[in-house]
């Protein structure tokens, strides 16, 4: 799944309406609504605040509102942007104020869609590849070369402790856990003891 780099905002001005879509980060269900109320509260002004989100670990609850504009015109296109662009853990609010031109049904469409895609374009998007944290333990004698080793192979270590040995911690692709554990065991001649820790993601930008 993929989720936006941060939040943002663009602003879109179509015949003379403005369409400003501000996007956000939201982990779960509660915190795409918390997100919505504040914009909200901060735009009471605006004519409409039309919203959509998805989240969960596979984008599998999804939400939008029209407030007010005709339905299926603003909240379903926003969501479908998202949903088309394979996204998760994403908020997005387009505020407008009108301008006096009404756009009717596929002029509306296509604005609240047009503003959510040039926020996404604006912002980025970073791809989740899931990961496991492996923390990898050598003695002293071992370490400097160990850690240079795994530097070559591409992997920086998310944190380094020093004590009786050395512990790092490294964060390995799921599908690459058995090989990795392997490498360790055979570039220290089995002198490496690993442990897998708890499961996560690592974020890689997409072009």
């Amino acid at each position: 799944m993929r989720t936006i780099r941060h939040g943002g905002s663009v602003e879109l001005e179509v015949r003379r309406s403005r369409f400003a879509c501000t996007l956000a980060r939201a982990a779960d269900e509660a915190e795409a609504t918390a997100f919505i109320a504040a914009h909200r509260r901060a735009h009471r002004d605006a004519t409409h605040n039309c919203t959509a989100y998805v989240v969960g670990e596979h984008g599998e609850i999804t939400k939008s509102s029209d407030d007010g504009e005709p339905a299926g015109t603003a909240g379903i296109p926003m969501l479908e942007v998202l949903v088309r662009r394979g996204l998760t853990g994403t908020a997005a609010v387009v505020t407008r104020y009108f301008g006096g031109v009404k756009l009717g049904a596929g002029g509306l469409v296509r604005a609240y869609g047009q503003a959510v895609s040039a926020a996404l374009d604006a912002v980025g998007v970073v791809e989740l590849r899931p990961v496991v944290t492996v923390t990898v333990g050598v003695d002293h004698a071992l370490a400097g070369r160990f850690l240079g080793d795994l530097h070559a192979r591409g992997h920086q270590p998310g944190d380094v402790r020093y004590g009786t040995g050395v512990q790092a911690d490294v964060a390995v692709p799921v599908p690459e856990l058995e090989a990795f554990e392997a490498w360790a065991a055979e570039v220290t001649a089995g002198r490496a003891w690993t442990r897998r820790g708890a499961p996560g993601h690592i974020e890689v930008p997409v072009p």
